[in-house]
C-alpha cells in the first residue's frame, strides 16, 4: 500500500521514472502477500479464518485497490486494474462483515481500515470510470464513497484516543480514512462536472465539490493532530504497525495533489507536492528498519 501510494503521487507530479521505480516493490509486495492469503485459505483455514476477524485483514483489499489505482495511471493497465477491482470486490463482503462482527468496544486506529477498503473500491472504480466513461461504474464508485464515509462515521465513537499517546504507527489511519475519501471524493466530483459521465446537475456537482473539500480539510486536521502527539510522546522503537504511518501520510499527499485538479483548488497541488517528500523519505526510513529488524530476527542467539 505504502510503495503504491507512493508511486502515485510521484506519477501524479510528473516523476514518471521514479513511479515506475516504486511501482517495483508494491508488485513485487502485492505479490508475496496474494501467495500468503491464498496458502492460508487453502492450507491453513484455521490461522485465515482468525486472521480475517482483525482489521488488518482489510489491508488485502485496501493494498489491491490502490495497486490497481496506480496501474490504472499507466494508459495500457486498464485490464490489469480492473482484474484488481475484481479481486477487491469479491474479498470485500467476504472480509468486512467478518471484522465488524469482532468489533470491541474500543478500538485501535486500524479499525478505521473498514472505510479505506470501502473507498478504496470507490477510487478504483471512479479511476476505471473515467477512463472508460461508463456511468455504472461511477454509480458503483458513489455508492462505496458514501458507505465508506458511514463507516468511518460508525468507528470514530469507538476508536480509543488513548492511541494518540501509545499507537504503534496504526492511529494515523484515523486521519488516512479520510484522505482515501477525499480521494475518491475528486473522482466523483471530475465525474459529476458538464463534460463527466455521470452528467449531474450544477447544484449536486457543487455539494459534492465542498464535501470533497472539507474532507481534506478535516484528514489536515487529523495530520496536525497526530503529528504534534508523535513529536509530544515519541515512539522511535521500530513496529511493523509503521507501515500504517507511512501510507496515510503518503495518501494525504495524493488527495491534495488529486482534489486540487478536481475542485480547482491551487494550494491543496503545493500542500500535496510539500508533503510528498516527507511520505517518500518516512518511507525509506520505515523500510530500512523493517530490513534490518527481519535481519535481527534471523540472528542465531548467543
Amino acid at each position: 500500500m505504502a510503495a503504491a501510494i507512493i508511486s502515485i503521487g510521484l506519477r501524479l507530479t510528473g516523476y514518471d521514472v521514479a513511479s515506475a521505480v516504486f511501482l517495483v516493490p508494491a508488485v513485487v509486495a502485492w505479490l508475496l502477500l496474494a501467495a500468503l492469503f491464498a496458502d492460508r485459505l487453502l492450507l491453513d483455514r484455521g490461522t485465515w479464518k482468525a486472521q480475517a476477524e482483525t482489521p488488518a485483514a482489510l489491508t488485502s483489499i485496501a493494498a489491491t485497490t490502490v495497486l490497481g489505482t496506480r496501474l490504472s495511471l499507466q494508459g495500457r493497465q486498464e485490464a490489469a486494474a480492473a482484474a484488481l477491482l475484481i479481486v477487491a470486490t469479491v474479498l470485500w463482503p467476504v472480509l468486512l462483515p467478518s471484522v465488524v462482527r469482532h468489533w470491541k468496544p474500543r478500538l485501535p486506529g486500524a479499525g478505521f481500515l473498514v472505510c479505506v477498503a470501502t473507498e478504496g473500491l470507490a477510487v478504483l472504480a471512479g479511476s476505471l470510470a473515467l477512463a472508460e466513461r461508463q456511468a455504472w461504474l461511477m454509480w458503483a464508485a458513489l455508492g462505496c464513497f458514501v458507505l465508506g464515509l458511514l463507516l468511518y462515521a460508525a468507528v470514530l465513537p469507538r476508536f480509543d484516543a488513548g492511541q494518540l499517546r501509545t499507537g504503534s504507527g496504526d492511529q494515523w489511519v484515523a486521519g488516512g480514512a479520510l484522505a482515501i475519501s477525499a480521494l475518491a471524493g475528486s473522482g466523483l466530483v471530475t465525474a459529476s462536472a458538464a463534460n463527466g459521465p455521470l452528467h449531474w446537475a450544477p447544484s449536486a456537482h457543487g455539494t459534492l465539490r465542498v464535501l470533497t473539500i472539507v474532507l481534506l480539510v478535516l484528514d489536515l486536521c487529523w495530520f496536525a493532530v497526530l503529528l504534534v502527539c508523535e513529536i509530544r510522546w515519541p515512539r522511535p522503537r521500530y513496529d511493523v504497525r509503521r507501515w500504517s504511518t507511512v501510507f496515510p501520510l503518503g495518501m494525504t499527499a495524493v488527495a491534495c495533489l488529486a482534489v486540487a485538479t478536481a475542485a480547482d483548488v491551487p494550494v491543496a497541488e503545493t500542500a500535496g507536492r510539500v508533503l510528498l517528500w516527507p511520505s517518500l523519505v518516512l518511507w525509506m526510513v520505515v523500510f530500512v528498519a523493517a530490513v534490518r529488524s527481519a535481519l535481527a530476527g534471523r540472528e542465531p542467539p548467543a
